[in-house]
């Protein structure tokens, strides 16, 4: 699958089927998370990819109540390492790097005929309660990963002339 057919292809799965994800593909899926890019290449992240079904259970409550995070099989926690870097634009580059590596992840993902949802819905200090996250540490983003039950139709996106523009804003 070449990385445009896995765009086109990605979905939020939030009905995954009772069948766990295969060590090699979980492997495969958090190496890419490992060679994404990153702000003067800090790599300012740790992935906690958690598999026990009481913990994910957890988290699915700490989550709002989002009963499909625990319902996947896995669910793998961004965490921001590094927290107080400020690139030149003005931005905190930790919630942009982890989002750039969260999303090489669920395009992996989506090679290993596995789904993902983004989930930004969850209460931070109960993920690192249960985890045993630092203080220091961010949680951004929970992700569960499994065998997607079914395949939802693509969203509808804007058209391109209001997605773009060439040279200077019109």
């Amino acid at each position: 699958m070449d990385v445009m057919e896995a765009i086109l292809k990605r979905r939020s799965i939030r009905e995954f089927l009772d069948k766990p994800v295969e060590k090699e593909k979980l492997e495969r899926v958090l190496e890419a998370g490992r060679q994404a890019p990153s702000a003067s290449n800090a790599q300012p992240w740790r992935i906690v990819a958690v598999t026990d079904a009481a913990t994910r259970k957890k988290l699915a409550r700490a989550a709002r109540g989002q009963d499909f995070v625990g319902q996947a099989p896995v669910v793998l926690v961004g965490c921001a390492t590094k927290t107080d870097r400020v690139m030149t634009c003005g931005q905190h580059s930790y919630p942009i790097d982890l989002a750039i590596c969260m999303t090489t992840m669920s395009l992996a993902a989506v090679g290993e005929g596995l789904g993902t949802c983004w989930v930004g819905a969850f209460h931070e200090d109960q993920v690192k309660e249960i985890l045993g996250i630092p203080e220091e540490v961010r949680v951004v983003e929970l992700m569960p990963l499994g065998y997607g039950e079914s395949q939802p139709a693509a969203r509808p996106r804007v058209p391109m002339s209001d997605f773009a523009v060439m040279e200077k804003w019109r």
